[in-house]
């Protein structure tokens, strides 16, 4: 799907936060809805039917966790991305979020670029994305290719092991998406294999060093996400 094809519902009680992230997303070509606060998100997206909502984590009549837990209660919205904007540097606001069904998190003050990088990748997650059950994957300078087992920075092929493989692709099968160190485990290694504590640590550090730093990021307490 093309950008105009995607409806990105923004809720936030700050009407300059609304106006700069509505005008940015449309400027990009999505369609965009907003509301005030929770209460009226929850209006607005049983009306918009949005792929994609973007919630402020704090705000009246509704706060965005409470918001979300609502939204995911709902099966109607079991593939919409839901991203929380947060001003608090706390992890427990971005732990809470996540917990609730959040796919991801952006701080404030809002930079547009990364912004609208962020919601690109996100909304290849979503089941209308031509892109999600593509077996070649071109992530900035990263290339995953699934089907023939490589992968290249720029045109430099980079060797791994089939479970550092494995871990790579699962992680960037959804960037943005933050993947529990259970979940991790439960898809990488199988649910009745018992590995150390401190092995995803392990592929962690080597993927990093063969990739680069900047393509995994650590979400202390919680796990992992891809991001380029």
């Amino acid at each position: 799907m093309s950008a105009s094809q995607f409806r990105i519902l923004v809720v936030d009680d700050e009407e300059d936060i609304l106006e700069f992230v509505s005008y940015n997303l449309r400027k990009e070509g999505y369609t965009v809805e907003t509301a005030a606060n929770g209460r009226l998100g929850l209006e607005v997206a049983d009306r918009f039917k949005p792929h994609m909502i973007i919630l402020d984590i704090m705000m009246p009549e509704l706060d965005g966790v409470e918001t979300c837990r609502e939204l995911r209660a709902n099966p109607k919205y079991n593939d919409t991305v839901i991203v929380f904007l947060t001003a608090r540097s706390e992890d427990y606001s971005q732990i809470a979020g996540l917990d609730m069904g959040g796919d991801d998190y952006v701080t404030k003050p809002i930079r547009p670029r990364v912004l609208l990088s962020r919601i690109a990748a996100l909304l290849r997650r979503h089941p209308d994305s031509a892109d999600r059950s593509a077996t070649k994957m071109k992530l900035g300078e990263l290339t995953i290719d699934r089907e023939k087992f490589i992968i290249k920075i720029g045109e430099r092929s980079i060797d791994m092991a089939k479970k550092e493989f494995e871990l790579l692709n699962l992680l960037a099968s959804k960037p943005g998406k933050v993947f529990t160190r259970d979940e991790i485990f439960a898809k990488i290694w199988g649910a009745d294999i018992i590995v150390g504590n401190r092995t995803i640590d392990v592929y962690i550090r080597k993927l990093r060093e063969k990739i680069g730093d900047h393509y995994i990021k650590t979400i202390k307490g919680v796990g992992y996400k891809f991001e380029f």
